[in-house]
């Protein structure tokens, strides 16, 4: 099938992967850059990849500004939220605030597969000793499966999270051929505020509390003044992701 004029190759449906790669990433970055967000969404969810492209978000502080981008671009957009078992209350609440105050119409909770969770952590303690473990259980794979039908992927992540995010471009491609579209990644802890200041959105009832990002709850403690945002994740063990976003290696570039 022929390629549409300005587009990125259409995949190869012989490949075992999607096919996107680092110039496919590095095209777009270059055609898009000084576009604000909204256009940036607007071109991504309708013109290039219209219908191939989902949204996965945590429903954490910080969520609510690229649910409100993406809400107003097309509400319809299919949002990923993986209900691992483990999060706070209030995360599962502030998530069905916002579906129902943005209008969002097809958020999916995806859970873990059962069969993994009694063959792999059927106490449901595997975080204590194996984090890696229980995000692969509760994360990666049901990512992985809800994702099979789309040709990337869109995330809120920002580069003043944390070190391991300050070179990510706006479209990177992922180990799995898909891209992975980074709308807001250059928006700062200003601008988040102050976009949720101008459009009036409800914050995650525990960030005043001390917790500026928040994942599953055995795994989420408070941040002191002056710490990285994500320091509160995984305290105490050699781990800044939950794995499914990989963060550049040592010496690797970012497709810009």
């Amino acid at each position: 099938m022929a390629s549409q004029p300005g587009r990125v190759p259409d995949r190869d449906p012989d490949r075992l992967d999607l096919g996107y790669t680092n110039e496919d990433a590095m095209k777009l970055n270059r055609e898009f850059r000084g576009s604000d967000a909204a256009e940036f969404l607007d071109a991504m969810l309708h013109d290039r990849f219209a219908g191939e492209l989902a949204m996965v978000s945590s429903f954490g502080t910080e969520s609510a500004a690229l649910l409100h981008l993406v809400a107003q671009v097309d509400p319809a957009t299919p949002v990923i939220f993986l209900e691992t078992g483990k999060h706070f209350p209030e995360t599962l609440a502030y998530r069905d605030t916002l579906v129902e105050r943005l209008g969002l119409t097809d958020v999916r909770n995806i859970e873990p597969d059962p069969a993994d969770l009694a063959a792999k952590d059927e106490k449901g303690l595997r975080w204590s000793y194996d984090p890696d473990g229980c995000c692969d259980i509760r994360k990666v794979k049901p990512l992985a499966r809800a994702l099979s039908g789309f040709s990337g992927s869109v995330t809120g992540r920002k580069a003043f999270q944390a070190n391991t995010r300050t070179l990510l471009p706006r479209v990177e491609a992922d180990l799995d051929g898909r891209l992975k579209i980074n709308p807001i990644i250059d928006w700062q802890k200003a601008d988040i505020d102050a976009y949720f200041d101008a459009h009036d959105l409800p914050r995650h009832p525990l960030e005043k509390e001390g917790y500026p990002s928040i994942g599953c709850a055995p795994c989420t403690s408070k941040v002191q003044p002056g710490e990285d945002p994500r320091s509160g994740r995984w305290r105490g063990w050699d781990k800044t992701e939950c794995g499914i976003h990989t963060p550049l290696k040592p010496g690797e570039q970012p497709s810009f």
